[in-house]
């Protein structure tokens, strides 16, 4: 006779989401099973029914037709059709009315994802699937404690002054500050540090990056390729094809705009604002300015307003004047910051306080006296403030002992702090970094192809030639002047030979790279039209196959050609990219830089020498640029080389004296005279600005970052992260689970590809396409830009942790246990408890207390064997058994489940006041000690501020609170039964 009866409800194993099933009919063959809540009607042979009765019993909690959440008291059959008596959930015994609920009148909707759910009513996973969940749960728990938390991740090389100023700032709430280094430093990595440390403790989840036109593609680069952070690059053409639904700000999390476009679109502001944000990020920030509309200065004003974050970054701070700086400084504090004349007398003392540290600090190394008048202008410059008078006598006393080095520590942070700028403003020069390669610059004067040369004499003699050039075909200014084959082309009409034919330059080209075997060389173009047509002329002249670069090649076009440049034994000897062609790109293993021209702004020249000249680098960058004699781009390279020195260290001062002295520079391209008058008024202008900027704030800045922080430690944890074994056992045993294959190509690469039978979701893997390449090593991943690199914090590996905690894979398993040890036909049951903290996800709890497991493991007697078999002891002693046959056998334990499941509970409890306990003593040395020192920093220091102080105190209550209100949750649950030796 059939099991099934009309009426009865029956749940699908394979798809649970279907919710409660009615039984509709059945007869000897079939089932016809109503699942209401979908409207949905299935047919199953009797026989193979992948169906599961739900039959609950005392204390489980179950949900009327009506929305009631009941509690079972008793159940009574009649006639195969179950009915409950219930209570009303979360009412005592006592005072409650009973209520009778028929099956039939069960909620259709009701979902079994409660590990407790699942396993009572037959839902069990794969073993394997409930390891990995145990292991995932360890791990996360493991990692939110972790010092290096945030910042493992990014394919960075460890920098100390980045990594300092991006600890620092992303452990405040909601930073606001001005990113200040000099060119090359690499402020682009110090703000994507600072976003994904903080997207990753998720006190953030709204970002807007507004930058020039001329750099959304660098940044659009950078974040992906150095920190997986997938962007949008909002357009007007995009935007309107967004604004049919909504407003199109709101269409992606993260988002990039061009400063151009947004400040010039009183419209398309409006949206921002109306969209919110936690963070605004903008790049080239010294262009801001109050008093001008169209510098966007009200516009990020009004976007950073409220609890919004804040990240200004410029290589030129003070270029446009003090106060155009003072208004960038009172955008990310308008309280503080609020009294111009007020801020000029505060910034005179600076250059003392920065002489008198460094004089304190040659004493100290020499022979530890330090001088009665230094102490004396010491203590003019400490005041009247007792601390600093108490540390500095500390210091006098201990400067000759082995305490000094504690005792003068101690009084640089005091003083450094007193230095108000520093709490916002973050700035570092080459002269306090080591790393950094030497330039050497060579210069090929050639001589003019004949038809330049006739265009140029023109020139010389016709000042309208010029105007008649650009209008008539076409070209802009400077590009008729110092982009020669752009003149080439337009005079020569289309049936004429092609530039490179005549060009000198490419015959040069040529030259280098016989003369120089063996070596690999980037070369830059301004346009990626001369890019093209130069890769066209290497491979007409000398059947040499050159891989291009440009913006209007594809992101896997790229890849492909940085790929071939890269190969150290096949690979081109050339890589030719255009101007922004290479941005976000690394090519440190390259050293030689062929400029095939100049651009017309010192910042693009700088910018093209930045992709070799990084941190890093082994070799010096050897510069090689081959100019026309007596030509304007002869006459540009002098006033680069000799005026801007833009091939020397970068000075950044090259967009300052181009606003100086573009206009001259214009008309001194064809006019050798003026010229010379020109580079020597740009040298002296450059060697003034250089000697302001060497006083007191800039080095007073340097020294207190370099006084900050646990930089070494946050080191040694990254590389801890790096070289952790736990990893690449996860990642086999998380691909296997989620059929991901993987191919080993040797070299420590690895290539991930779909599986026929892969979870679908999982970022980078979609079925079908051709997967990627990946590493776990850093140094291997900074040198292959088409490889990724796996660490606890890549999407994918991110994804998978998630995936195995936050839905029901894996929280029910049934194992066999055969062990000579163990009598047969014994039942335990291992359950998995997590702690759960109430706290808003902004601030991190998890920082404190994780979400912790808490393990049990009993036996059939009640017996608690948590402590003598481990998790992983017992794990590879389990034996598979098919799903069918474990449900069996969960049906036959059910009783007995019921009341182990309670016990466990039980012992559980027990663990939870030591862990409440522990949160609450980090939480008090992660907090309490910063909240006193900014309190006492705020009575000498006006910029910190008191928002600051109240938001951290908040912060520290709410999570005191919510660190209390832990409870623990059954997260999953295995049982196991044993198997004696001949079974």
């Amino acid at each position: 006779m059939s099991e099934f009866i009309p009426g009865q409800r029956w749940i699908s194993d394979g798809e649970a989401e279907l919710g409660l099933g009615t039984i509709l009919k059945c007869d000897f063959r079939t089932v016809m099973v109503l699942f209401n809540a979908r409207e949905e009607t299935r047919t199953y042979s009797v026989r193979q029914a992948p169906l599961t009765r739900v039959a609950f019993s005392s204390g489980d909690r179950v949900e009327s037709d009506l929305g009631e959440r009941l509690r079972v008291v008793d159940t009574k059959e009649i006639d195969g059709l179950l009915t409950y008596i219930c209570q009303p959930d979360g009412e005592s015994t006592a005072s409650a009315a009973l209520i009778e609920l028929p099956e039939a009148r069960l909620n259709d909707k009701m979902q079994f994802h409660q590990a407790r759910d699942r396993l009572l009513t037959g839902q069990v996973d794969r073993n394997d699937w409930f390891n990995l969940r145990y292991r995932s749960l360890q791990h996360i728990q493991r990692l939110q404690r972790h010092a290096a938390h945030g910042f493992c991740g990014p394919r960075i090389d460890l920098v100390s002054h980045q990594l300092a100023i991006a600890d620092e700032v992303s452990s405040r709430h909601r930073p606001r500050v001005l990113l200040a280094d000099e060119v090359g430093l690499g402020k682009t990595i110090e703000a994507g540090l600072i976003l994904h440390r903080l997207l990753l403790n998720e006190r953030i989840s709204r970002v807007l990056v507004l930058v020039p036109a001329s750099l959304c593609h660098q940044w659009l680069v950078e974040l992906l390729r150095r920190f997986d952070l997938a962007f949008t690059l909002l357009d007007e053409h995009q935007s309107e094809a967004l604004e049919r639904d909504a407003n199109p700000f709101e269409s992606s999390q993260w988002v990039i705009a061009s400063q151009q476009w947004l400040f010039a679109n009183p419209r398309r502001q409006r949206e921002a604002e109306e969209a919110g944000w936690d963070l605004l990020i903008v790049d080239e920030a010294h262009h801001l300015d109050a008093s001008d509309e169209e510098s966007g200065y009200a516009c990020v004003e009004r976007l950073a307003g409220g609890d919004c974050g804040l990240l200004l970054l410029t290589a030129t701070p003070e270029q446009m004047g003090i106060e155009r700086h003072f208004e960038r400084l009172r955008l990310l504090d308008p309280e503080r910051y609020h009294d111009l004349e007020r801020f000029r007398a505060e910034e005179q003392g600076f250059a003392r306080l920065a002489d008198q540290l460094e004089r304190l600090g040659e004493a100290l190394d020499t022979d530890g006296t330090i001088d009665a008048a230094l102490v004396s202008e010491l203590a003019t410059t400490v005041g009247d403030d007792q601390d600093a008078r108490a540390q500095l006598d500390t210091l006098v006393t201990a400067a000759a002992g082995d305490a000094r080095d504690t005792a003068h520590r101690a009084l640089r942070q005091l003083l450094l702090d007193r230095h108000g700028i520093g709490r916002v403003m973050f700035h570092n020069s080459r002269r306090e970094i080591e790393g950094f390669p030497e330039r050497r610059l060579s210069v090929s004067m050639l001589e003019p192809p004949m038809p330049y040369r006739r265009v140029l004499r023109r020139l010389e003699r016709d000042e309208e030639y010029l105007d008649t050039l650009m209008v008539e075909h076409e070209l802009a200014y400077p590009d008729a002047l110092i982009y020669p084959e752009l003149t080439y082309t337009a005079l020569a009409g289309e049936e004429a030979d092609p530039w490179w034919r005549l060009d000198p330059r490419v015959e040069w080209l040529r030259q280098w790279v016989k003369t120089h075997p063996g070596q690999k060389a980037l070369v830059i173009c301004h346009s990626n039209e001369t890019a093209r047509d130069l890769a066209t002329a290497l491979q007409v002249l000398s059947g040499q196959h050159v891989p291009v670069f440009h913006e209007g090649t594809s992101l896997v076009e790229r890849d492909r050609a940085a790929a071939d440049f890269a190969d150290a034994e096949d690979g081109s000897p050339l890589l030719i990219c255009s101007e922004i062609g290479s941005e976000g790109r690394n090519f440190q293993f390259c050293h030689h830089l062929v400029l095939f021209d100049l651009p017309p702004h010192p910042d693009l020249l700088e910018q093209r020498i930045g992709r070799l000249d990084r941190i890093g680098q082994r070799f010096p960058i050897e510069l090689h640029v081959a100019c026309f004699e007596g030509a304007p781009d002869g006459a540009l390279m002098h006033w680069y080389r000799d005026g801007v020195e833009a091939f020397g260290a970068p000075n950044g001062l090259g967009g300052e004296l181009f606003e100086a002295f573009n206009q001259e520079l214009d008309e001194a391209l064809l006019d050798a005279d003026k010229l010379d008058g020109l580079v020597e008024r740009t040298a002296e202008r450059r060697r003034e600005r250089l000697a302001e900027r060497a006083a007191g704030r800039y080095r007073l800045l340097a020294k207190s970052i370099a006084e900050r922080g646990r930089v070494e430690e946050l080191k040694r944890a990254i590389i801890e992260l790096d070289e952790d074994a736990k990893l690449p056992s996860y990642l086999e045993q998380a691909f296997d689970v989620f059929g991901v294959e993987t191919s080993d190509l040797g070299d420590g690469l690895l290539h991930l590809v779909a599986g026929p039978h892969m979870l679908d979701g999982l970022p980078g893997l979609a079925k079908g396409e051709e997967g990627f390449t990946a590493t776990l090593s850093r140094a291997q991943a900074l040198s292959r830009d088409d490889v990724q690199r796996l660490s606890w914090e890549h999407p994918l590996v991110r994804e998978m942790l998630g995936r195995a905690l936050e839905g029901t894979l894996g929280n029910t398993a049934l194992a066999l246990l055969k062990h000579p040890a163990i009598p047969g036909g014994r039942l335990m049951a291992e359950m998995v408890f997590v702690t759960h903290t109430p706290a808003p996800r902004r601030y991190q709890a998890g920082r404190f207390l994780p979400p912790t497991t808490v393990r049990v493991l009993l036996d059939d007697q009640g017996q608690n064997l948590t402590d003598k078999v481990s998790f992983g002891g017992l794990a590879k002693n389990l034996r598979k058994v098919k799903r069918t046959m474990a449900r069996d056998l969960i049906k036959q334990c059910l009783p007995q489940l019921r009341d182990l499941l309670e016990r466990a509970e039980v012992e559980a409890e027990r663990t939870l006041p030591t862990l409440i306990e522990d949160g609450q003593q980090r939480l008090a040395a992660g907090l309490d000690r910063e909240i006193a020192r900014l309190r006492a920093l705020a009575g000498r220091n006006p910029a910190v501020r008191d928002e600051e102080i109240d938001a951290l105190v908040a912060e520290r209550g709410t999570l005191s609170a919510a660190i209390n209100d832990t409870r623990l949750r059954l997260d999953a649950v295995r049982v196991i039964v044993t198997v004696g030796a001949e079974d």
